[in-house]
């Protein structure tokens, strides 16, 4: 089928189908873990990493900034055909990534004490999370050296490289689970240690599939350090996405303390459909990650035509999925959340909003594109003042107006801020595409 397809199309397509697949397989870490925890006989074990590892996704998703930031400047210098441009923004962004992780262990405890405070888990499943973060936390610098080889690899067009990193991490969790866990009796701690090995291995797996793709002749020099300013550069771009990814991640948060202020059934039923808007997220990012590399490829090769070509092919694609995920939503809501609670509340609660999930693919595809076509030309600044904007120019006014419509008040501020996305983000696309200034130099 995709050879009747035009050859932008063929691209998108060959970079887009490992990277979704990467994106919808990222939950079974957490799935393999609760799977072996779930048959112990004590749920303390089980509740100690779920809130230790919620605590580490915040923590490290505020760090993605790592894989964003590095697709966007790695795919214009391949658009350049920049062989030494490549390389040195490897190296740099490595250096760097190590020395946010080993900083991250530095002050680790602090963070850890503070986060556990801040989710108020039992006493019992505290200091247990406590005890699986302690360990956890020693996985920093190779998490952040994943997140780096995998833009990399993204922006250098090899989406393989990132799935065959997540196939490796996956069975070495699995395989370390079950021997520490289920053979060793290790329970929470075991986990910690299982994920902390599988990160490690995922990441070695990544430094040798980069290295197999250096540029012919390109050695290792002085010159690949850079100086001070070469990392400025760096940290320039990533520091506005960090920004955006910490606002959302607020949103999120605010969202769900809002709900559970309803009720713990409100919450669960929230709950359950947001895992939805998780999974919207990871399959349409396939389309959204493959046009980052595009994008920064016609930006680094200063070609408009091939600008226009990949824009209108990762939006074409991008709609299409969103409407596929919509008929889905519509035609097989009420069974797949019976398949994610047997609870006759929370299923008759969720299947009450559910209409708002039927909403949120088409009122979010446009943010998640446009988040591919900015970080693909480094237009991270952009992306950081818009999330502001809908976030605390829309999505709290319209909460608080609101506040009377009960959850379906909270849901509509969600839709709310993923369209004052669409809308704010588009204009700047509009603009930016008139006056050619996705090609002028920052």
């Amino acid at each position: 089928m995709l050879k009747n397809l035009p050859a932008t199309d063929r691209r998108l397509w060959a970079l887009a189908w490992p990277l979704m697949l990467t994106n919808l397989t990222v939950p079974l870490l957490g799935l393999v873990d609760t799977a072996v925890l779930g048959h112990l006989d004590s749920p303390e074990y089980l509740g100690a990493v779920a809130v230790g590892a919620n605590l580490f996704s915040i923590l490290y998703w505020t760090f993605g900034f790592m894989r964003m930031g590095t697709t966007g400047l790695a795919a214009q210098a391949w658009g350049k055909r920049d062989p030494f441009g490549q390389v040195a923004l490897l190296v740099r962004s490595l250096l760097l990534a190590v020395g946010i992780g080993l900083l991250l262990i530095l002050v680790h405890q602090p963070l850890i004490s503070l986060g556990l405070t801040l989710m108020n888990p039992s006493p019992d499943v505290a200091e247990l999370a406590a005890e699986y973060a302690a360990i956890r936390i020693w996985s920093a610098p190779a998490v952040l050296c994943q997140y780096t080889l995998v833009g990399w690899l993204i922006g250098t067009q090899y989406p393989r490289g990132p799935m065959l990193m997540l196939i490796v991490a996956n069975g070495l969790n699995i395989v370390l689970d079950v021997l520490f866990v289920s053979v060793f009796g290790w329970n929470s701690r075991g986990v910690a240690m299982a994920t902390v090995i599988a990160e490690y291995g995922a990441a070695i797996l990544g430094i040798l599939i980069v290295l197999s793709r250096m540029p012919e002749g390109q050695q290792f020099t002085r010159a690949l350090l850079g100086e001070l300013a070469d990392y400025l550069k760096i940290l320039r771009v990533n520091r506005y996405i960090m920004v955006r990814t910490v606002a959302l991640l607020l949103v999120l948060a605010f969202f769900t303390a809002q709900g559970a202020r309803q009720g713990d059934t409100i919450l669960a039923a929230n709950a359950v459909l947001i895992t939805f808007l998780l999974l919207i997220s990871n399959a349409l990012d396939g389309f959204a990650n493959a046009a980052e590399a595009l994008i920064g490829e016609a930006v680094g090769r200063d070609s408009r035509r091939h600008f226009r070509m990949v824009f209108r092919s990762a939006l074409r694609w991008s709609l299409w999925g969103a409407l596929l995920l919509t008929v889905i939503f519509v035609a097989g809501g009420r069974p797949l959340i019976a398949l994610l609670t047997d609870i006759e509340e929370i299923r008759l609660t969720a299947w009450q909003y559910l209409p708002w999930l039927w909403l949120l693919p088409m009122a979010s595809v446009w943010g998640f594109f446009l988040d591919g076509v900015f970080i693909g030309a480094t237009r991270t600044r952009d992306m950081q003042n818009t999330m502001l904007f809908s976030a605390l120019g829309v999505f709290l006014p319209v909460w608080w107006l609101t506040t009377g419509w009960g959850n379906h008040g909270l849901w509509f501020s969600l839709i709310c801020l993923m369209l004052a996305r669409a809308l704010s983000m588009g204009w700047l696309c509009w603009s930016y595409t008139k006056t050619g200034g996705w090609f002028q130099t920052r």
